[in-house]
């Protein structure tokens, strides 16, 4: 029997939602979905669950655990203030309160939501990323010999594709210019530009802080791009209904890998999850070239949680129901 503990739903609003807000009318919308999902799951499975919204105010958060103090937080956040290179920060706020969170730390969530970062600490493990350079605001945009076109441009700070498009795929010095300072105008922060990997795009959930479960493994399929064309997860790709099925893509179960390749791929995830120090669970992303090679595109933590996303649906077919998902998530939070 699962015993009921005193959660706090911690996610991000638009705007300083009014003192007592419920936000039962945001809940019910399609952008609440994953909040929605999580709190309705904590619910059934007996749980007292209270929530939060925060913008810019962390003095919400220290409120709102002095009154109420919790077992332990859902971290839901991805932004602070419209920044989401801030998120680390309010999971050092809950270390400081010695409160029990999900989902990865600081340390973990500044690692993987640095591109470059990350991928530093990749090549010390001697783990296969794309060769790539970093641009900062206001320096030289002159592209490296060492990276041959066709490349990718994106932002170094973001997630969920965000700040990518088809533009993003560059073949030309004209091309790539304009994308990196459109990064730097647009998005205020550095660009990063990586060879573009030619293969199968796949998604690894796993699950745990020490001993790891891997979940059976994901891919996007682009049934209706045209051969010869890229093939890669712009934002509308990922979040616009119409889009996707306009170019027939598709987030399904994984077939067809060579025999020893999803063993080779979990072995490689596990040690990416480990040196980027991400807890809980996260999901990392890669693709497979035509030979075989296993490229680490990049890790996510605290991945997306709406049931009908890459985690949950990995999790079910593990066999873990949302719920069980959920509170293997919280007990997670409350070991060691």
């Amino acid at each position: 029997m699962t015993k009921k503990l005193k959660v706090l739903a911690l996610f991000d609003t638009a705007g300083t939602p009014p003192p007592d807000q419920d936000f039962t009318r945001e809940l019910k919308t399609e952008d609440w979905k994953a909040e929605a999902d999580v709190i309705r799951a904590l619910k059934n499975l007996g749980h007292e669950v209270r929530t939060l919204g925060v913008f810019d105010e962390p003095g919400l958060i220290l409120e709102e655990v002095k009154a109420h103090p919790p077992d332990v937080v859902f971290n839901l956040t991805e932004h602070f203030n419209n920044h989401s290179a801030y998120d680390q920060n309010i999971a050092s706020l809950l270390e400081m309160l010695g409160v029990r969170y999900t989902g990865s730390g600081p340390t973990g969530l500044t690692l993987c939501k640095n591109k470059g970062m990350s991928k530093e600490i990749l090549a010390y493990h001697r783990i296969r990323f794309p060769a790539f350079a970093i641009f900062p605001p206001g320096a030289m945009i002159r592209k490296p010999k060492r990276l041959a076109f066709p490349l990718f441009i994106k932002p170094v700070q973001e997630e969920a594709s965000y700040g990518i498009s088809q533009d993003s795929f560059v073949e030309t010095e004209e091309a790539f210019e304009e994308r990196v300072r459109f990064i730097h105008e647009r998005m205020n922060q550095e660009a990063l530009a990586e060879e573009y990997i030619e293969g199968r795009e796949l998604y690894v959930s796993i699950l745990g802080n020490r001993r790891l479960q891997v979940f059976p493994i994901r891919e996007v399929i682009f049934s209706q791009i045209p051969e010869g064309k890229p093939r890669f997860s712009t934002f509308k790709a990922k979040w616009d209904d119409a889009y996707r099925q306009r170019w027939g893509i598709q987030n399904l179960f994984a077939e067809g890998l060579p025999n020893g390749m999803a063993e080779r791929i979990g072995k490689i995830c596990k040690k990416v999850y480990r040196v980027l120090r991400i807890r809980g669970y996260g999901r990392i992303d890669l693709r497979v070239t035509p030979d075989g090679q296993i490229v680490i595109l990049e890790a996510n933590p605290n991945p997306n949680l709406a049931d009908d996303d890459e985690f949950p649906q990995s999790a079910l077919k593990a066999g873990l129901t949302y719920e069980a998902m959920i509170q293997r998530i919280v007990a997670l939070a409350l070991s060691d």
